[in-house]
């Protein structure tokens, strides 16, 4: 009788925490540089990942049960002035049964131009459905564009390899590239790779160019996997940086991707990381559902 009370106690303090659990948020963040040479600044790709684990479903009709989270972004400057600004409200599919054990995430995007300088990203999440306070989550964010040399634009980690066919007109296009992002850089169950897409500024046009690819833990110096690609310089435009890790016999972690820009001498010209996680237990969908 005791043992059944404990338990019955436990299972009600669970589902009181999980109530009052904030929903969560994942700010995925990519910085371009503007290809209008006549304007000294950034393109910053924001991408927005709520999951839906965490939102709290409402029955909208017989075994049809909705849930719905408000998301705030702002960018803002270091003297607090706000420069983007934008409330979004984010509607995962509808679903029939709120026990299913799988519940898709909701993404929303926005490409924001702006000056050099200093900046915090910052998400604000509600469930429309409960009570309770936001979830915030911030982002700081330096933003250089007028160096002459080599540069690596951030790393998108994507869930399917950077493709010329537009199937999904939700994702982001760059250089003709449709880009399905992996929400926070997280590889699950099924993903035995990493694709990834990047830009190389002022590269030499024509130039022959060999890419390394690196993936290794956060405090070694160790490459658990290398891989090797190349590409030529492009005229006048970026140079479009696309490959893939292969992370099948990788453990469950979390790992540093690096991408290294190297000559024909083999000398260093450019080389930028993003963190990522690999966890093959776990699910997560081949890119979040649209609004």
């Amino acid at each position: 009788m005791m043992r059944a009370a404990l338990t019955l106690l436990f299972f009600l303090l669970l589902g009181a925490a999980q109530a009052a659990a904030p929903p969560q948020l994942v700010l995925d963040v990519a910085r371009f540089r503007n290809e209008n040479v006549a304007v000294k600044g950034a393109v910053v790709e924001v991408y927005a990942t709520v999951s839906g684990q965490s939102l709290t479903y409402k029955r909208r009709g017989p075994k049809l049960f909705q849930a719905a989270a408000t998301v705030t972004l702002e960018l803002i400057r270091p003297d607090g002035a706000a420069v983007y600004q934008e409330t979004v409200l984010l509607k995962p599919p509808v679903l029939r049964d709120t026990t299913a054990v799988i519940k898709n995430p909701i993404s929303f995007q926005k490409r924001i131009v702006v000056p050099d300088g200093s900046y915090v990203l910052r998400g604000q999440v509600r469930d429309q459905y409960k009570g309770g306070t936001a979830n915030i989550v911030e982002v700081p964010l330096v933003l250089q564009s007028t160096s002459i040399k080599p540069v690596l634009s951030d790393i998108v980690l994507l869930a399917k390899p950077a493709s010329r066919t537009i199937a999904d007109g939700n994702n982001f296009i760059r250089n003709g590239f449709s880009l399905t992002r992996a929400p926070g850089g997280l590889y699950a169950r099924g993903a035995d790779k990493v694709y990834f897409y990047s830009e190389l500024h002022n590269a030499t046009s024509d130039q022959p160019l060999t890419l390394r690819y690196r993936l290794r833990t956060p405090t070694a110096t160790k490459d658990l996997v290398t891989s090797t690609g190349s590409v030529t310089g492009a005229s006048g435009k970026p140079t479009v940086v696309s490959g893939e890790v292969d992370i099948s016999k990788v453990p469950a972690g979390e790992y540093v991707l690096l991408v290294e820009v190297r000559n024909a001498k083999n000398q260093l010209l450019a080389s930028q990381t993003a963190k990522l996680s690999r966890n093959p237990d776990d699910y997560a969908p081949a890119g979040a559902v649209m609004p």
